[in-house]
């Protein structure tokens, strides 16, 4: 199939090139094809944000947004930041809080929902959107441009024969192929290395954001409430914190996001966040409250001296798959919005000059001239003060953000990929957390369960491993296994066969699509490819 522009990945970043083309193609009166594929079952079903928008990118797409009935329902009523020891939360004084965490403006949100309404703004300007539909491959011309992208066969058994529902996949062709997969996007990866992107960057830093949605009592509800936390349960070297938002109708988010820089083999980023919902200043909201719905994901938090090269011959990355999160302000959405506004004026105005196939060239420049790039110019010293440790880091980063507002003389850099900083499990000592309650506190597989998660069972494994050995031989032997434990899905098991030696086993239906095991893996040994189209997490209103 034939189309000016390809579009691979439907949530925020992708759909908004769309729109951006179409809207420039009707303002000149031309038509240019564009086709949007999205490996979830429908729009939104693997989206999954904490979430607090800034609408800035979003007027600027859709001005009329609100007369349209985006779902922006919930402003931001209150902030609250609170450090936490084991018993005790102490705020922080508002006139400390640097400007990355005011909210007044902005808005609680399903970005699920968000993205869905995006959809149907597409769809309404012609946009063909094929949701359930993995591109597995990206396809190059003679000249080694990319050419589109092929989506994977359907139907494959485990034996990797074909079965009786077999179906063929498809190539797409495009001028120009956009990518908008999300944080670690396994073609965004692929052409990463490939055009080596990377050359002259910092490594990409990473966090795993797990996230759950409560409907709680409504004499507890405050809409627009905005908690963050720091502190208990993470010890003060490891990275992270918390987000418990209160959008309409009763309901409540409440998440944890560690980073995956982490050294301790024995953390389990999916045991610190159940055990931080026991604090007293947090359970309150869960008393009496019923949890609806439970997903992860991957985060892209290195910031601006992490963003590869954003083009190649042929097309370009955009959104998470870049990397374009905001970590300071915990907001990717807008970022990803922007991003693929920039890249279709890119498009738009390369396709007007009958090109194709080349570096869209004016992208990265639109990017350095944009408030995008000064936003995240003034973030970028964020996230390095703070893998300094939590009170040095918070120090540190307060009086770049406070003192110099993100203008400081110099830009720290990130020396290390996550992966990399996991250290032999003899210099620590095993974690033991607390047996689930079933009320408040829950395992692995009853949370996947009401991820929706689902993939069909003979399909090949979509976890796959350069060397079938190194999870026994270096994994387990070194790191204790870690990946039993860093994944927030019980995808990973180590079990023993009937000689009693061990043995990795991937239960490979469980996966939420977090990639978390393709960032973390210490020996980069798990390689996450796309699963058959529509497989995977099914999130409503996350």
């Amino acid at each position: 199939m034939e189309y000016d522009v390809v579009i691979v990945g439907g949530g925020p970043a992708g759909l908004s090139a769309a729109i951006k083309i179409k809207q420039l193609a009707a303002e000149k009166g031309q038509e240019v094809s564009v086709v949007v594929l999205e490996k979830g079952g429908e729009l939104g079903a693997h989206t999954l944000s904490g979430a607090v928008m800034d609408p800035r990118a979003l007027t600027e797409l859709i001005p009329d947004w609100k007369e349209k009935g985006a779902p922006l329902n919930t402003a931001v009523s209150e902030d609250r930041v609170l450090f936490l020891t084991e018993t005790k939360a102490y705020k922080t004084p508002n006139l400390l809080l640097p400007k990355c965490f005011e909210n007044h403006g902005n808005y609680v949100i399903s970005l699920g929902n968000v993205v869905r309404w995006l959809g149907q703004q597409a769809e309404a300007l012609g946009v063909e959107i094929f949701p359930g539909f993995a591109a597995a491959e990206v396809l190059y011309n003679d000249d080694g441009s990319v050419k589109g992208v092929a989506t994977g066969n359907m139907g494959v058994k485990r034996d990797g024969e074909a079965g009786p529902d077999f179906q063929l996949g498809m190539e797409l062709h495009g001028k120009y192929t956009l990518f908008a997969e999300g944080a670690r996007g396994h073609l965004g990866k692929q052409l990463i290395a490939k055009y080596d992107l990377a050359k002259g960057k910092d490594p990409q830093s990473y966090g795993i954001g797990i996230k759950e949605l409560w409907e709680i009592d409504p004499a507890k509800h405050q809409p627009g409430l905005v908690i963050h936390t720091t502190g208990w349960p993470l010890d003060s070297k490891t990275y992270g914190g918390s987000f418990l938002y209160h959008l309409e109708n009763n309901q409540v988010v409440v998440g944890y996001v560690v980073g995956l820089n982490y050294e301790n083999p024995y953390l389990s980023p999916y045991e610190e966040f159940q055990r931080y919902k026991t604090h007293p200043e947090i359970r309150t909201f869960f008393e009496g409250a019923k949890r609806i719905s439970y997903g992860a994901r991957a985060i892209a938090a290195g910031g601006l001296q992490c963003l590869p090269k954003l083009v190649f011959p042929g097309g370009a990355l955009i959104g998470c798959d870049a990397g374009f999160l905001n970590m300071s302000r915990i907001k990717g959405s807008h970022a990803a919005i922007k991003s693929g506004m920039l890249a279709a004026e890119s498009v738009f105005a390369a396709l007007g000059a009958g090109r194709q196939g080349d570096e869209l060239a004016t992208y990265p420049v639109a990017f350095e001239q944009s408030w995008l790039h000064e936003e995240l110019h003034v973030a970028r010293n964020v996230k390095p003060w703070l893998n300094k440790g939590l009170y040095l880091g918070s120090v540190m980063a307060g009086i770049d953000q406070l003192v110099f507002r993100g203008k400081a003389p110099w830009t720290l850099h990130h020396a290390h990929a996550d992966h990399e900083c996991l250290k032999p499990a003899s210099q620590f000592s095993p974690i033991t957390y607390p047996k689930p309650d079933g009320k408040l506190t829950f395992d692995r597989l009853s949370s996947v369960f009401i991820s929706n998660t689902n993939h069909a069972e003979d399909q090949p494994i979509h976890l796959t491993l350069k060397n079938p050995s190194v999870p026994v031989d270096v994994n387990l032997a070194q790191y204790a296994g870690p990946e039993a434990r860093y994944c927030p899905a019980g995808v990973y098991e180590f079990v023993k066969t009937d000689e009693g030696a061990d043995r990795l086993q991937i239960n490979a239906q469980n996966c939420v699509h977090c990639k978390t095991c393709d960032i973390k893996d210490p020996t980069q040994n798990i390689v996450w490819i796309t699963p058959e189209g529509g497989g995977g997490p099914n999130y409503p209103n996350m």
